[in-house]
């Protein structure tokens, strides 16, 4: 199963949740997955949601911590949705090493987000490694 497109239709699914107020998640949800069914992860992109919706307060903390120069209200909602993603794989989840994780946002970035986002994500998932000691994991 590809995790890469696992990780694209969890973040596709936060961000038009998101971006659609009022909208239901397990509707996006269950169309987005249903389109890549055969290709990838269903449990693991369910998990991802999950764990972004259910932890979104301390994920936003832990961004603002680590980008503090940027209010959570001034990030891109393409970069926080991508940094909310990884974080959650990096500090809750912890099961692929913190570079995959770090890599992976990286691109979806570049696929997904602005001019800088790269950069920007690059930066703020570099000083949460640090914050969250994730070296020693």
């Amino acid at each position: 199963m590809n995790r890469h497109l696992s990780r694209m239709v969890a973040m596709q699914t936060l961000y038009e949740w998101h971006f659609r107020e009022g909208s239901d998640l397990s509707e996006i949800q269950d169309r987005n997955i249903n389109e890549y069914r055969d290709d990838l992860d269903a449990n693991f992109v369910n998990e991802m949601i999950e764990g972004v919706v259910k932890n979104s307060e301390k994920l936003d903390e832990i961004i603002a911590e680590s980008a503090p120069e940027w209010p959570i209200e001034q990030v891109s909602l393409i970069d926080l949705t991508i940094l909310r993603i990884a974080i959650f794989e990096l500090v809750f989840k912890r099961e692929v090493p913190p570079k995959v994780a770090i890599n992976e946002a990286i691109e979806l970035s570049k696929q997904f987000g602005g001019e800088n986002s790269s950069k920007f994500i690059n930066g703020v998932l570099g000083k949460v490694f640090e914050n969250e000691k994730l070296g020693d994991a």
